[in-house]
């Protein structure tokens, strides 16, 4: 199949999280199994200092584009996604991606992507390249469906193409208000779209005309139905769910390998766990403590945001780093009153507590080596991938019984020994210290510990297993011309 790969975030060009990862991880098997895929995204400043390697399409140079009242020029620049046959083009308007990072806010970022929206269309009609799917990311391409009908409904090239959308994370939605309309060219289309009360949203009008939704977990495609997590547009996710499928997202176990990290001070495997140890001594020396201690070593690496679950900390975590034998190891950055907890243990537990602020692609993986459990207590989390690489490295995850976490962690039973982590459904500080107990008192019965620790290393998200449910979907999309 041909197939479109649009999006704002495209690892390693642009990442401020996990979507450029699924999206090139996807693209990159998509690739491997024969399909014809393009990625398109925007030329962000973060590029330019290395502008050689990005080589102009010579018959897209200079391009006008008319939107709304708006003209804009654009070059496109292409060069392969690392480690795949997969082409990346560039969309180069310094006009409008010439400053800045990757975001600017919903009402400069409207414009902004809309215009990498529109391009990419023309792109494909200057390519003579009809692509059987267009798979567009979150809010930022979510108009892709309308600007298909809109703009470029009279194409032939286009009248076999679908549309996918993918929801990462509800809660950003690309909201502006209706008179920006005009700005997007769509003034004259408002009969296509929905603007109650007042307002575009990029996402409620994506899901709207999509030929198919995904989300980035099967758990995630229920849970956005309801009111809890829905951000008001589960009434419309509803009317829409026999075109809505969970599909877990995938992880790069080239990259997130025990067996051949570079990352690691030893490797090690589900058959032979002795680096396992050693890493785990290797990470405590690394960081002042004694690495001679028998204590499970209990690893967080995150974002520190309210999301990510941990308000529940504020009331466990000191009481059980005094009261029990164990070390805390944290890697992350945020919202100060997130960083300040931590950084407050750390002084108020030495050598039982440490807390690096900011962000470590190395320390991360050797926390996630290194230590004997992860903790990801989140509020909600469409998919999650930390919770899979502590699997594949023999570290059981603590999750709460959400989104990707509820698909992809197996609770542990004390009375049979089976499961792969500790799930807690409730989202409080007893559920949470609940959970902690028992993986701290599992850990001390090491025959259980070690068939958790095999049964998590043997699960298989890689894309090989992850990206077929995708394919299978475009299938059927584009049978259904």
């Amino acid at each position: 199949m041909r197939i479109l790969q649009l999006a704002a975030e495209v690892t390693p060009f642009a990442k401020t999280g996990g979507l450029g990862d699924v999206v090139a991880g996807l693209s990159r098997f998509l690739g491997r199994t024969g399909h014809d895929v393009r990625i398109f995204l925007p030329f962000y400043p973060s590029l330019a200092s290395d502008g050689d390697r990005y080589v102009p399409v010579d018959f897209i140079r200079d391009v006008p584009v008319q939107l709304g009242p708006h003209r804009f020029t654009y070059t496109v620049r292409t060069v392969l996604l690392p480690d795949s046959d997969v082409s990346v083009y560039f969309i180069d308007c310094p006009a409008l991606f010439g400053r800045g990072g990757i975001y600017h806010g919903d009402r400069d970022d409207s414009l902004r992507f809309a215009l990498l929206t529109v391009a990419t269309f023309e792109c494909a009609q200057r390519m003579g390249w009809s692509p059987d799917i267009i798979h567009c990311h979150d809010w930022h391409t979510a108009l892709a469906p309308v600007y298909r009908k809109a703009f470029f409904e009279w194409d032939g090239l286009f009248q076999r193409t679908r549309t996918v959308l993918t929801i990462h994370n509800i809660g950003f939605q690309g909201v502006v208000d209706s008179s920006r309309l005009i700005d997007l060219g769509l003034d004259p289309y408002t009969r296509l779209l929905d603007l109650s009360p007042g307002y575009l949203n990029f996402l409620r009008n994506g899901i709207l005309h999509a030929d198919a939704l995904t989300a980035v977990s099967r758990t995630y495609a229920r849970e956005i139905q309801t009111p809890e997590l829905g951000f008001g547009l589960e009434g419309l996710l509803r009317a829409r769910r026999d075109r809505l499928f969970g599909i877990v997202n995938g992880v790069d176990y080239e990259d997130w390998n025990p067996e051949t990290d570079p990352n690691l001070f030893y490797h090690y495997s589900v058959d032979d766990l002795a680096g396992k140890r050693n890493c785990k001594r290797a990470l405590l020396r690394e960081i002042g403590f004694d690495e001679r201690t028998a204590a499970p070593v209990v690893g967080i690496v995150s974002r520190l945001t309210p999301q990510k679950g941990f308000d529940l900390c504020f009331d466990t975590l000191p009481a059980f780093l005094a009261q029990r034998d164990m070390r805390l190891v944290a890697l992350g950055s945020g919202e100060p009153r997130y960083e300040e907890f931590f950084q407050q243990l750390e002084r108020s537990f030495p050598g039982k507590a440490w807390f690096y602020r900011g962000y470590n692609e190395k320390l991360a993986h050797q926390i996630e080596a290194g230590a004997d459990i992860f903790l990801m207590p989140s509020k909600f989390e469409p998919c999650g991938l930390n919770q899979m690489y502590s699997l594949r490295y023999g570290t059981p995850p603590i999750v709460r019984k959400t989104g990707g976490l509820a698909d992809t962690v197996e609770p542990f039973n004390p009375a049979t020994g089976q499961g792969t982590g500790f799930v807690f459904e409730h989202f409080t500080p007893a559920g949470f210290a609940w959970a902690l107990d028992l993986a701290l008192n599992a850990f001390h019965h090491p025959i259980l510990w070690r068939r958790m620790m095999g049964d998590g290393m043997t699960r298989d998200f890689s894309w090989e297993v992850q990206g077929r449910e995708y394919v299978e979907l475009y299938g059927r999309l584009a049978a259904s011309h």
